[in-house]
């Protein structure tokens, strides 16, 4: 976990070098560090027995209901 932690610091560098915020970063480092994210978000799951695509599914659904009550009425 705390590897995730210090993965999801580095991305947050990378993005803010992606969208002009600071200096380095670059594609490849970029790609590297959402894989390297991926990954421990895969393993936590499987290590704490989450079905995460069950999960996916169900919290989308979940911020789509929510999005959509606070959309005036017609806005869909």
């Amino acid at each position: 976990m705390l590897g995730f932690v210090g993965d999801v610091g580095d991305l947050a560098k990378l993005v803010m070098a992606e969208e002009g915020a600071r200096p380095g970063g670059g594609r490849q480092a970029l790609e590297h560090e959402l894989a390297d994210c991926l990954w421990s978000v895969l393993i936590l799951a499987h290590r704490y027995g989450v079905d995460l695509d069950h999960a996916f599914r169900r919290t989308m659904d979940e911020l789509d209901t929510s999005i959509r009550a606070q959309l005036p009425p017609g806005a869909e």
